[in-house]
């Protein structure tokens, strides 16, 4: 009896730790979107990379996570993701490499960015358009959110693991509730 009150009891954790840990990352995710990327959690954003531009480096659907930096501690070499301002770029988030950085006469930081796998520099970025510099590569959020990406992943690994854990707790109130009343007969 106490094994089985045991292992309930450890079922029920690992449920409330994998929940809270999905719930949380969509909460993050959603919030970046719906905020157009100006919340961040703890000085930190998630983006994922959605073209080949900084290849071999980050590949489709990696999960990179920047950290807000002060302009002047960004250096060349760093991946940095901002918001595009101008042509193709604009509105959307860029994460290139910073090839040059200079200061206006304003001492307002312009980096010039470029793509690993790209020609052409990008158009100049301003200070103010910096979200941060790219700290880590989530490789298990990575594969997470490439599995998940497809349909089938998006079933497998969401859908059925979110109604088995629904369904199992279900159960076990409905069990705890019929033992309760056959204990009271």
């Amino acid at each position: 009896m106490k094994n089985k009150k045991l292992l309930k009891t450890i079922k029920t954790i690992l449920n409330v730790i994998v929940v809270t840990f999905v719930l949380l990352f969509v909460l993050v995710v959603c919030l970046q979107r719906f905020s157009g990327n100006k919340i961040s959690f703890f000085n930190y954003r998630i983006f994922t990379v959605v073209t080949g531009s900084m290849e071999p480096k980050y590949n489709i659907g990696d999960v990179l996570i920047a950290k807000e930096t002060n302009p002047k501690d960004v250096k060349v070499g760093d991946a940095i993701s901002y918001l595009g301002s101008s042509g193709t770029f604009k509105d959307k988030v860029v994460t290139h490499e910073v090839i040059d950085i200079e200061q206006d006469i304003d001492g307002r930081y312009i980096f010039h960015t470029k793509g690993i796998a790209n020609i052409v520099e990008d158009p100049i970025v301003y200070e103010e358009q910096l979200y941060g510099v790219i700290k880590y590569k989530a490789t298990v959020l990575s594969v997470i959110y490439k599995i998940v990406n497809t349909q089938i992943g998006m079933f497998l690994f969401v859908v059925i693991p979110v109604l088995y854990i629904i369904g199992s707790e279900a159960v076990i109130a409905l069990l705890e509730k019929e033992e309760k009343r056959r204990s009271k007969m």
